[in-house]
């Protein structure tokens, strides 16, 4: 799947495709300039050798699309990370975007929505019950886009996160303070 997107307001044009290992330089910089965008840096420990294994490894764990300036160009703009999940309740899956970057100086010509439509297409495509992500609370400018796409904004849902000496500590069945 490759989508050409006419001329955004930029007056640049751009591509998006299904990532390939070439592409995996691009993304863990994109990666971390997500994790410098959401004040994260501390946290994103991943490597261009974890990403890779995660993408095209013997068990992939994601796939990804990239946005691409022009027809030709190799300059990456923007990028969609995303994997599948299962709902009980609909007996079907999910589509759960874990990441979405859009390089700073292309926001607002078209590459976010761009990606967004790509995978909404690709989750009914795959007969996903639902298309989901989540969103930071400080983030207005994102949490308008989404909603203006139709998305709702699930205020009552937390999510829960085990990691680190916890994650060991749980897993062994060990006593929590």
């Amino acid at each position: 799947m490759q989508q050409a997107v006419p001329r955004a307001p930029n007056g640049r044009s751009f591509r998006i495709h299904p990532a390939r290992p070439d592409d995996v330089a691009d993304l863990q910089r994109l990666v971390r300039a997500l994790a410098d965008y959401e004040r994260l840096t501390a946290i994103c420990t991943s490597s261009e050798v974890d990403l890779a294994d995660a993408l095209f490894g013997p068990h992939p764990a994601c796939e990804a699309l990239i946005a691409r300036l022009d027809a030709e160009s190799q300059d990456c703009a923007g990028f969609a990370l995303f994997f599948h999940t299962y709902s009980t309740f609909l007996g079907r899956r999910s589509l759960w975007l874990e990441d979405l970057f859009v390089e700073p100086a292309h926001r607002g010509g078209g590459i976010g929505r761009a990606l967004l439509v790509a995978l909404a297409a690709l989750a009914r495509e795959r007969g996903c019950g639902r298309f989901e992500w989540a969103v930071l609370d400080w983030n207005a400018s994102a949490i308008a886009f989404y909603e203006s796409l139709g998305a709702k904004v699930l205020r009552d849902w937390r999510f829960v996160r085990v990691t680190g000496e916890a994650l060991d500590r749980l897993a062994s069945g060990a006593a929590t303070s």
